[in-house]
């Protein structure tokens, strides 16, 4: 075993990067499945990025947003409407989505500008688990949509600052209308209990 010595904590704190420590271990080991977890993708981005700033991630997303729409613009060719708007569903007006880009009436654009352990692990996965239904209520508001681009930009990172992945409607239109009918059984549960609590 070697012992390093530091003679202040900000040097000490920076060898400690790139390296699993007592720490990181939890947040690598994986005792169920063979999914990785966040930690083994904070070690890639340590390796791969520029380190964080203390930037409040929503914040930065909004700041980000545009420069991804532009980036997904010069890539694919596609001019993006992303000027501010909602849809409302037909079948349940209380079922809505703020989409980010929306190009034409059949394709969308999803960006997210995460943290660049979240945005590596992106890469590998279609769609992240934590934005399913997000993806999914693009398709169950927007009746018409066929394809989603969800797009993923960090300009922090020397490799793969900017990617998008393809989701198509008739890969998840079981789920789609699945969620649908989940979201107005909610909706019809929550009417009658204000209801009931108004009258």
């Amino acid at each position: 075993m070697k012992v390093i010595n530091f003679d202040d904590q900000d040097t000490w704190l920076e060898a400690r990067k790139t390296k699993i420590t007592g720490s990181k271990l939890k947040d690598i080991v994986v005792l169920r499945g063979k999914e990785k977890k966040i930690g083994y993708y904070e070690l890639i981005a340590e390796r791969l990025a520029l380190p964080p700033d203390d930037e409040n991630p929503m914040e930065r997303g909004n700041r980000l947003e545009s420069e991804a729409i532009e980036e997904f613009e010069k890539v694919t060719g596609k001019k993006v409407d992303n000027s501010l708007q909602m849809w409302v569903s037909d079948d349940e007006e209380s079922i809505a989505l703020s989409p980010d880009g929306v190009i034409g009436e059949t394709e969308a654009v999803e960006v997210k500008c995460l943290s660049s352990a979240r945005h590596i692990k992106a890469f590998f996965e279609l769609v992240p688990k934590d934005f399913k239904f997000q993806t999914l209520q693009y398709f169950i508001v927007n009746e018409k949509l066929e394809k989603l681009y969800f797009a993923f930009y960090d300009p922090r990172l020397i490799v793969k600052q900017f990617f998008f992945h393809v989701i198509e409607r008739k890969d998840i239109q079981e789920e789609v209308e699945k969620y649908l009918e989940y979201q107005k059984n909610i909706i019809n549960e929550i009417n009658e209990i204000v209801n009931e609590l108004t009258f």
